[in-house]
């Protein structure tokens, strides 16, 4: 959000932005409220125009159809996504098959495959294990999407690794630190709560995972929201503690609207689960870092 809003405080409106943004509903609003245009593929950027490449990544591909439009491309790629990226293009490089575990069709997974599609094979979920098909298994590793449940990431590898115990794991832990810590937030809000709302958008990966581990941990209903006012009197009914959680991507505006709304049924006091504190920031992309500075 932040590399799209100094973009246009640097060129002015419109700047053109490729996907969302981050999959989140009032980000998307807010930014095109201020001039963003948000188009699906590059192709709709009008030629020797601006176009912010999402955090989700691109492909080569999708790079190269930029260049011979003549954009000017600002890539807001994750840095933790850029490391998947690497590592795939490390991996096919020295002729490893990559099993890519992620979910079919999300952006980041289609960045990431687009690296080495030749090498690359997409694990969706645990039904897809017994399909794989490889030609060398003591050549053989595997990726993530940056945004996956951890525990079902965990228990996909256990159930490859049973099919290739040679299976090499990537060097480091690829899913997002954010994701991660509102995983392990959530399952101790779960185990305390009946009722959990997870602000959040219905296209975001880790904001549904969020769902899922509340209800796999304890509580009885859980439930996704963009906005406090799609909460549902309904669900609060016979219920005394409320879990709250959001996304990685979700401004706090949104959650303070939410804690709000539900003090106004009862639900005043507040108790934050905070398992780590977060400290890590990221650096805009160079190209606008560039432009900024000479400014």
């Amino acid at each position: 959000m932040v590399a799209v809003e100094k973009a246009l405080e640097q060129y002015g409106a419109p700047v053109y932005v490729r996907k969302q943004i981050v999959h989140n509903t009032h980000v998307v609003r807010t930014l095109e409220a201020k001039g963003a245009i948000f188009v699906e593929e590059t192709d709709e950027v009008p030629e020797g125009e601006i176009v912010v490449f999402s955090a989700h990544g691109v492909s080569p591909v999708v790079h190269e159809e930029a260049r011979q439009r003549g954009l000017r491309t600002i890539d807001a790629t994750c840095p933790l996504v850029t490391k998947v990226h690497n590592e795939a293009k490390r991996f096919a490089d020295q002729d490893y098959d990559i099993l890519l575990i992620g979910h079919e069709g999300h952006e980041e997974v289609e960045g990431t495959s687009g690296e080495a599609p030749d090498h690359i094979q997409l694990v969706d979920g645990l039904d897809s294990v017994g399909r794989v098909e490889i030609k060398d298994p003591s050549r053989l590793v595997w990726l993530s999407q940056t945004t996956l449940s951890v525990d079902e990431t965990v228990e996909t590898v256990a159930r490859l690794k049973e099919r290739f115990p040679t299976l090499i794991d990537p060097p480091s832990d690829d899913i997002c630190y954010a994701t991660q810590n509102r995983q392990v937030a959530v399952k101790e809000i779960a185990a305390q709560s009946e009722l959990v709302i997870v602000v959040g958008s219905e296209n975001s990966s880790n904001s549904k995972r969020l769902v899922e581990v509340a209800l796999d941990y304890g509580a009885d209903a859980s439930y996704l929201v963009d906005f406090a006012s799609e909460i549902d009197d309904a669900w609060l009914e016979g219920v005394t503690t409320v879990g709250v959680t959001s996304g990685a991507s979700v401004p706090e505006e949104l959650v303070a609207e939410v804690l709000t709304h539900l003090a106004k049924h009862g639900f005043e006091h507040v108790e934050e689960v905070q398992p780590v504190d977060e400290r890590v920031r990221f650096a805009l992309p160079h190209e606008l870092r560039k432009d900024l500075r000479a400014s």
